[in-house]
């Protein structure tokens, strides 16, 4: 492995209500117009397991996982919409 992503940007099916980022730490969800929320986690691969884990345990659908690399960070929760 040449590099460590400096987090992930997770896309899950359905508008998460913001009061979970509270429950899942360290992230910022974005409202897609799809219908889609993108959540970003500047972490490690094992906060991205315990997030899909809890993504898991609500029902939610999986649409994709990326890393996402040191130029591509924001400020977490600037990102709500």
């Amino acid at each position: 492995m040449t590099g460590s992503a400096a987090g992930y940007l997770v896309r899950v099916q359905a508008h998460l209500d913001p009061h979970w980022s509270c429950w899942f730490g360290d992230l910022s969800l974005t409202h897609e117009a799809d219908g889609t929320t993108s959540i970003r986690i500047v972490a490690d691969q094992a906060a991205l397991f315990g997030l899909l884990m809890k993504l898991r345990d609500l029902g939610v659908a999986l649409l994709s996982v990326q890393p996402i690399g040191e130029g591509d960070r924001q400020p977490l929760g600037a990102e709500m919409r």
